[in-house]
């Protein structure tokens, strides 16, 4: 048996999940806790900039949309965030089976923008529906700015 010592095998540096998810509780805090899960993922992925606004803008109303939407008693709403192929991809999930209705807001009104902001910001958007609820998603792509060696890859 030799006593020759063999060198450990080098470290791989570890590559970030191309997509996470987090429940939230219904409540008026969800965008803002979304917001923040959200702003963590982006510094992970090394993303800043227009595109880190434009998603939390999003993210935020889809939120926003979602806790409106859901049914009395209902505790939670599911987000995900995925990154590959240079698309940022936004989704939010609720128990209603109602679907966003872009509306057109009066000059002076709050509310009633939000489905507008996303359609004007999202490269593309939309709504997978299923026998407990709903996912809207948006994407944004298009990432000038966003060096190449930055993005992590897919996997």
């Amino acid at each position: 048996m030799s006593t020759r010592a063999r060198p450990a095998a080098t470290r791989l540096a570890p590559v970030p999940a191309a997509a996470v998810a987090h429940l939230l509780p219904s409540d008026d805090r969800s965008a803002a806790r979304a917001r923040a899960a959200l702003r963590r993922q982006l510094r992970v992925w090394r993303i800043g900039g227009e595109l880190a606004d434009s998603a939390e803008l999003l993210l935020s109303e889809l939120v926003t949309n979602a806790v409106r939407a859901q049914a009395p008693g209902v505790a939670e709403v599911g987000i995900r965030f995925a990154w590959a192929d240079g698309r940022l991809r936004l989704e939010v999930r609720d128990a209603s089976d109602e679907l966003p209705v872009r509306g057109e807001a009066k000059e002076d009104e709050e509310c009633g923008r939000g489905l507008v902001l996303v359609d004007a910001l999202a490269s593309g958007w939309g709504v997978d529906r299923d026998g407990t609820g709903k996912t809207v998603w948006a994407e944004l792509a298009g990432l000038a700015g966003l060096a190449a060696c930055d993005a992590p890859a897919a996997r």
